[in-house]
């Protein structure tokens, strides 16, 4: 039997508004990162079921994955390894999911997705995680 119900499928329209330059996007000059989803909170860092482009993020030291930058963290994310390229799906279920990261070019802080203190800390840029990524511009 052919099985022809209704499906509705949720699509994310991404904002790179924060990228003030394609400076740093070329092809080749943004790292494939694949990213934990259990290092990120569902209300807060994929509410509509995609993280963020824009996201601060660092590396899992015991892993080799990526969560949210964590500057209070003591599993490696404590240092900011770069700005999450493009938004990427959160599927029921899945525990990693691929990406890229911005490690050099031109940001608009202000516009990043975490940039209001109200969310927390994590995957929020701030003067350390600045300091992390020096061949990044912010303005």
């Amino acid at each position: 039997m052919t099985d022809i119900s209704v499906v509705t499928t949720q699509y994310q329209s991404e904002n790179r508004s924060w990228l003030l330059s394609e400076h740093g996007t070329e092809p080749g000059t943004t790292p494939g990162v694949t990213l934990d989803i259990s290092k990120f909170v569902a209300g807060t860092h994929y509410p509509n079921g995609y993280i963020p482009s824009g996201t601060v993020i660092g590396l899992v030291t015991a892993t080799g994955l990526y969560g949210p930058y964590d500057p209070d963290g003591n599993d490696g994310r404590e240092t900011a390894t770069g700005i999450l390229f493009g938004s990427l799906p959160v599927r029921t279920g899945s525990t990693k999911v691929g990406g890229a990261q911005v490690v050099h070019g031109f940001v608009a802080e202000t516009k990043l997705p975490f940039a209001s203190a109200a969310v927390g800390t994590e995957g929020r840029l701030d003067a350390a995680a600045k300091a992390d990524l020096p061949l990044i511009h912010f303005a």
